[in-house]
């Protein structure tokens, strides 16, 4: 027996060798081969591997410990332990050689290609898939599919929906021919997805929190400071309903909207959404979406971030909240300057009093240079105790204690002014041409600049009607240039602290910007309200993980790099059983994917077997 063993071990470690070697000539060559190790009282069995490099330097690892004989034993089943080890370990090299030797793929020039057979798929949503596998959201699709009785593959069509928003981002019908340019087939039909629309709308609310409470297993999630803001989206259809109403579109279509408020955590990572009537003034979407977090998430002791448009008295006094002396809800939003009493907007502007983080001095605006503090942001604070809100109050109702935080910045300065000064070209370029009855629709329609005078410079009326650009506007604006202000409740926390967090409130608009400019949110084509709760719960899943992704690569990349590199990352599959070829261009970016996803498909050629493997680990429970 003992002659057999090394026998067997000879016989296979020469073939194994020659053979890699043979088909490797530049790589590692290794083999692997039984160890029995005896001592006084056990006998143990392990897998080890020869390595020897092309220096000529040559190593022994072990692979795997198969255990003592006894354990062996149960596992041979009856068979003799030595053998029953041997025999493992020769399949063991025969699958890694057959993984790993050279493929001859045979073509001909007078064959032609089979009707209807593809020979190029997608393989970038693999690690997208790693990231979806990671939340448990196949898990979540079980537990949906439980209460319900349909025979469709509710995790694939979640899954696909997702990964072809951030790819192939299109309609359902588009969707379902893209999902087929995946490597892994889909398992459903067109109706499929549409009866599994109604489902993912009633779970919506379910879903988000699922998500939020697997996330935490996946990266840690600061659950004390949280973003909230609205935008909406438009509808390419003419007649309103009780979902889609004519509104404000912040894109100024003048088609149905539908509003979205979504939470968003302190790194980016949204939280929680909801979406409302395309009518409806956003200040009250706040309180619903808020108390919903805050009791299905388990949350306390939270900031609520907003901006000026959300920034309503009822708001801020719904995150005034304290028990037992010790703050539960407090409040930073975005303060408006313009609707400040005049006796706060002169203390605002006022050039005298001014900081600087980290430095007791006091400075005057009127003395500072400019050019050498450009990128340097100056505050003053102050507390207020009277109501700021310019609505009445009701007699006996005490004025909420607040912080006012203004600061200034120079290079905030320079980009209003430059802003600015492309509208009011635009103004000049609409006298000149005429166009200028029309009135301004908002803050930053350059008709705001044109002024309209039927009277002479003397006084007195005449037909003719004079238009020139109102200098008047353009200086009142002027005076608050690169001021801002934000307001909060919060008593320990300094100034730099505050700016700092407020500062976070960008990522919540690039949040808006990816689903509507990458993911190509809008226009919304579906138009049962299910179905439009459906596609959005599909859009906030899809950013959740593409954020998630972002923060893995590092945040080096631009969201258009990614989407690109994932669309282009292409296999081509010269015939049934021959594996998958790499049509991309290997970069930075796909090294850095593979790096983070912990596995590899820019390999010269992946046999059937090894994209199996890979498959197998983005699935794999993390």
């Amino acid at each position: 027996l003992k002659t057999y063993i090394f026998l067997s071990n000879f016989i296979n470690l020469f073939v194994a060798i020659f053979g890699y070697m043979c088909y490797n000539k530049d790589k590692e060559v290794f083999a692997m081969k039984l160890t029995v190790s005896k001592s006084k009282n056990s006998v143990s069995f392990y897998v080890q591997k020869s390595i020897r490099k092309p220096n000529g330097t040559s190593t022994t690892i072990t692979i795997e410990k198969l255990g003592t004989i006894e354990e062996v034993k149960t596992k041979a089943k009856g068979m003799d332990p030595y053998k029953w080890a041997q025999e493992y370990v020769n399949e063991l090299n025969r699958r890694e050689y057959e993984e790993n030797k050279e493929i001859i793929i045979p073509y001909s020039p007078s064959k032609l290609l089979k009707t209807g057979e593809r020979k190029s798929f997608n393989c970038g949503y693999l690690f997208l898939q790693d990231i979806y596998y990671s939340l448990g959201l196949d898990r979540i699709c079980r537990n949906v599919s439980k209460k319900y009785k349909f025979e469709y593959d509710l995790n694939d069509i979640l899954s696909k929906l997702i990964y072809t928003r951030i790819i192939y981002p299109s309609s359902k019908l588009g969707s379902n021919k893209q999902a087929k340019s995946f490597i892994e087939q889909p398992s459903f039909e067109l109706h499929d997805i549409y009866r599994s629309l109604s489902v993912l709308a009633e779970e919506s609310d379910f879903i988000q929190a699922e998500l939020y409470k697997n996330s935490q297993k996946v990266l840690e999630r600061r659950k004390d400071i949280l973003y909230y803001d609205c935008t909406n989206f438009y509808f390419e259809i003419e007649e309103a309903d009780e979902l889609r109403k004519y509104g404000k579109s912040k894109q100024h279509q003048p088609l149905p909207i539908v509003g979205m408020g979504l939470f968003m955590d302190y790194d980016g990572i949204p939280l929680a959404f909801d979406i409302y009537p395309g009518n409806k003034n956003e200040q009250p979407t706040l309180k619903p979406i808020e108390k919903r977090v805050i009791e299905d998430y388990g949350l306390d002791e939270v900031v609520i971030c907003t901006d000026a448009g959300l920034s309503s008295k009822a708001n801020r006094r719904f995150n005034d909240k304290t028990l037992n002396g010790q703050r539960l809800k407090s409040f930073i939003t975005t303060q408006s300057i313009k609707q400040l009493p005049d006796h706060l907007k002169k203390y605002v502007l006022d050039t005298e009093g001014w900081r600087l983080p980290g430095d007791n001095r006091v400075y005057s605006l009127k003395n500072i240079d400019e050019s050498s503090c450009y990128n340097k942001i100056f505050y003053k604070d102050r507390w207020i105790t009277e109501d700021i809100s310019g609505h009445k109050i009701k007699e006996g109702t005490k004025p909420l204690e607040q912080h006012l935080i203004v600061s200034f910045s120079p290079k905030y300065k320079n980009y209003q002014r430059k802003i600015r000064q492309g509208q009011i070209d635009r103004a000049i370029k609409l006298i000149d041409s005429g166009d200028y009855k029309k009135k301004a629709k908002n803050q930053n329609d350059p008709h705001r600049f044109i002024a309209h005078e039927s009277i002479t410079e003397h006084g007195e009326v005449c037909d003719r009607e004079n238009i020139f650009l109102d200098k008047k506007v353009i200086e009142n604006e002027e005076q608050y240039d690169g001021f801002y202000a934000v307001c909060t409740n919060l008593d320990n926390v300094s100034v730099e602290q505050i700016i700092r967090i407020n500062k976070k409130r960008w990522e919540i608009e690039e949040c808006f910007r990816i689903m509507k400019s990458e993911f190509r949110a809008r226009p919304v084509y579906v138009r049962s309200e299910d179905h439009i709760k459906a596609h959005f719960i599909t859009c906030f899943i899809s950013l959740f993980i593409f954020r998630i992704l972002e923060k893995r690569l590092g945040e080096e990349y631009t969201c258009e790099e990614i989407t690109d590199t994932l669309r282009n990352m292409m296999m081509s599959r010269p015939g049934e059983k021959l594996g998958y070829i790499p049509s991309y261009t290997r970069t930075s970016l796909t090294d850095k994917l593979h790096e983070t996803a912990g596995f590899r498909t820019d390999y010269e050629i992946i046999n059937d077997i090894n994209m199996k493997k890979v498959i197998r680990m983005t699935k794999k429970k993390k």
